[in-house]
């Protein structure tokens, strides 16, 4: 169990994408942050407090969440040296990077001396089968994108709320750290072995008999050199009813491959229906949203009108415009 509030880490962070965790905690449980941790170098804030690790627990907070990620997901001296700070301030540690806390000694003997917990959010449970591709009851949508870090996270939970404001049951099915810290629970997909891919996400999202739907945060891209394959097993393994397409228009070429163009929405959306089909033949797109952060509004509103008379299907930014098309092109609602 890892206890709340949050106090959110973004440290010596240049790079918006890499404190995607932090982020993405301040804006779906902002009541479980107390406020965030930066140093005077830091340019980039999460809108919450700034508060020192004292202040932190002062405001009540119980665990420093290292929302940051960078290249291979390593911890560097300045990390290290912030998290023994924090376990001597009062706080516990839970991190999602690639590198574990429970694999560097001096916070493991911190954590022992001080009677703190370190939490490492990518360790998948050991139970996870090997996916079989069986039919299985129920309703699933799955997110998948253009690149990495487009949006499929926060798409994906939009709907979820979306979904359950017109009282249709939905649950978000969490494959990534940020997610996992989100919802209480899911699978660090990326810290699976691949041959147990598609059965993890079988495990997550089982039969369901109750007319709802499961929501499936998609990872990576077919299209990304370095993590088609976990995008693949995830297609396959999710069974989708449905899907929808993420994309950053800012975006200039594939995340850490300037070597690498984007793909074309309609090439990119045929691919994933294309391999969808595997094992549900009968999958379908609903929509595309897009992650219009960087734009003017009135732009963003446009670009959006334009993509959906492109592409046939409806799309919105579902973080700053609602998702009220895409589930009516979801759930068979006819226009008035």
């Amino acid at each position: 169990m890892i206890l709340s509030p949050y106090l959110l880490y973004i440290g010596h962070s240049r790079d918006e994408i890499g404190i995607k965790t932090s982020r993405g905690l301040a804006a779906f449980r902002p009541q479980d942050c107390t406020g965030e941790f930066r140093h005077d170098d830091c340019p980039l804030t999460l809108g919450l407090p700034r508060q020192t690790l004292a202040e932190g627990v002062a405001a009540g907070a119980r665990t420093l969440v290292l929302g940051v990620a960078n290249a291979g997901g390593r911890m560097g001296e300045d990390l290290v040296a912030d998290a023994l700070a924090a376990m001597e301030a009062g706080l516990d540690i839970a991190s999602g990077l690639h590198q574990r806390l429970k694999d560097v000694p001096e916070l493991v003997e911190a954590a022992k001396r001080l009677g703190r917990s370190l939490h490492d959010v990518r360790d998948p449970r050991p139970d996870i089968p090997v996916g079989n591709g069986r039919k299985r009851a129920g309703n699933r949508l799955l997110t998948v994108g253009t690149d990495c870090s487009v949006g499929k996270m926060y798409t994906t939970l939009c709907l979820e709320k979306g979904l359950r404001a017109r009282g249709v049951a939905a649950d978000f099915r969490a494959t990534g750290q940020t997610g996992i810290l989100i919802a209480g629970s899911g699978v660090p997909l990326d810290a699976v072995v691949a041959d147990f891919i598609s059965g993890a996400i079988e495990q997550i999202s089982p039969e369901r008999h109750d007319g709802g739907w499961d929501l499936i945060e998609g990872q990576g891209s077919l299209f990304h050199p370095s993590f088609a394959g976990v995008s693949t097993g995830l297609l396959h393994g999710a069974q989708p009813d449905a899907l929808v397409l993420c994309h950053d228009p800012a975006r200039q070429h594939m995340r850490g491959l300037p070597h690498y163009g984007l793909p074309a929405l309609e090439d990119c959306l045929e691919a994933n229906l294309r391999v969808a089909r595997l094992t549900n033949p009968q999958v379908r797109a609903v929509g595309i949203a897009l992650n219009t952060s960087a734009m003017e509004p009135e732009a963003a509103r446009r670009l959006c009108r334009e993509t959906e008379t492109r592409m046939g299907l409806p799309c919105s930014d579902p973080y700053a415009m609602g998702v009220s098309d895409i589930l009516d092109q979801l759930l068979g609602v006819q226009a008035a």
